[in-house]
Formats: structure tokens, sequence, C-alpha cells
């Protein structure tokens, strides 16, 4: 039995890589459960082929987030519409971001995010969809960005304290920032409701040209009793279909 659901993340391989429906072939004769933040165009051709959609963008802007006051009408009305999207759809996460900090403090940040979110908390609940906020490092991709620790995020959380407010927790962003990935799992799976994956340095493939050890840290994902799902969100250098294939086998524990 398969213990880790695992699904993939569709930018980083249509088009530059496949086209969508050679992405979706692959996911099937592959063994993968999902695909994730596609557009709502591609809903139908994902489950057509019986898979799943495990995540989507809840708002368009990265930068411009959720911790500034003066945002919080118009990504409450895109989170409102994200949510009744996945609802229908049977999409489980709608990913969130913080936004930069750009001089602001992270604790006043923390405090107007969780505000923020908790004008839709109570929707993604009675919906039964989670509101993700995704960490992400400010060190090398998105410089800046204010949700770049767990302990940033786990406030938020709190401060919202919905249990459909969680985070995803990037393994990729999260080694740039902190490292101790295992152990910031095992003290703090409550709070994610998704994962995902890439190579580090590099966002390239999980293998053993980069640094993380990717199995151990699946079993102890699994340990948590997680039963939600993994996303491969790695750019390949090589073949897209043997590397997600790799990537697969790397983290089927079963």
């Amino acid at each position: 039995m398969t213990l880790i659901k695992q699904s993939i993340s569709w930018w980083c391989f249509v088009p530059q890589h496949m086209t969508a429906e050679a992405l979706v072939r692959a996911a099937v004769a592959l063994g993968y459960a999902a695909l994730e933040l596609v557009e709502p165009e591609d809903y139908q051709l994902i489950k057509d082929h019986g898979l799943q959609i495990a995540s989507i963008r809840g708002h368009k802007s990265l930068t411009n987030g959720l911790n500034r006051r003066e945002n919080g009408s118009a990504i409450e009305a895109e989170l409102r519409d994200s949510i009744q999207r996945a609802e229908k759809w049977g999409i489980p996460n709608v990913i969130c971001f913080s936004g930069n900090r750009n001089g602001q403090d992270d604790a006043l940040g923390a405090e107007i995010t969780a505000e923020n979110l908790r004008r839709v908390s109570k929707v993604a609940e009675d919906a039964g969809v989670n509101l993700i906020i995704e960490l992400l490092n400010s060190k090398v991709d998105h410089v800046d960005y204010q949700c770049d620790s767990t302990a940033w995020g786990v406030k938020v959380c709190q401060m919202v304290d919905s249990p459909r407010v969680k985070l995803l927790y990037d393994i990729y962003h999260m080694q740039i920032m902190e490292g101790d990935v295992i152990r910031t799992i095992r003290d703090n799976h409550q709070y994610f409701a998704h994962y995902h994956t890439a190579g580090n340095p590099g966002r390239n493939e999980i293998d053993d040209t980069q640094e993380l050890n990717y199995r151990p840290i699946m079993q102890a994902i699994v340990d948590t009793g997680y039963d939600g799902y993994v996303g491969q969100e790695f750019l390949p250098k090589g073949d897209a279909v043997a590397s997600l294939k790799q990537a697969f086998d790397i983290c089927n524990i079963g």
C-alpha cells in the first residue's frame, strides 16, 4: 500500500517540457494521484483521466499579499471565488501568500495576515477547504517575502484559530531558510496541510545530486499520520517523465 499520495505541480512541466495531455497521461502511468496549481480550463482534462486536483492558487499576487490591510477586500473576493471553485471540484487546498515585507515588522505582518484570513476562514470551514499559507524562502527565490519561517506561519495559524487555516510546508524553501526539516515536521505537523518538494540547491530533481534526503523525510511525514498530498514541484534538468518516475519512486513509502 502506498502511504504517500503524490501530485505534480503543473507549472514545472507544462508547456516547457510537455503538453497538458502528455503530463496527465504520464501522471496516470506513473501512479500519481493528482495534479496541482492548474488553471480552471484544465480541471476537466484532469478529472477525465481519474486524477484529483490537490491545490489551486487562491489569489493572484504573491508579493502584494495578505499582510496589508489595504489588500483585505480584494484578496477576500479572490479567495471566496477560489474556495467556491475548490468546493465544486473537490479540491482540498487553496494556496495563500503573505506578500513581501516592504519594511513591515514581522509581528504586525502576522497580525494583519491573520485578520485577513479570518475574513474567509468560516467560508473555508463551511466548504471543507483548507486555506494554506505557503512558506517560501526569501534568500534565493522570493526576496523579502514575509512568510519565510515556520515559526511565523505557525503564529499566524494560531491567531486565526481555524481548523481550515494551515501551512504549505515547502521542503525546498524551508531547507534554504531553516534546515532541520524532519524535526520541524515532527514538531509542527498539525499546522501542515500540504507539502512540496524540490532538490536543493537548484530546485531540480530530488535525486542524489542534491543535499536533501527525501526518503526519510517522507517517512517522517507518514509517521505523523498525514493523509494529504505531497506535490513534486521541481524543475527537471533531464527527461521530464524519467525525472517524475524517479521522484515518485523515492517518495513511494509503503
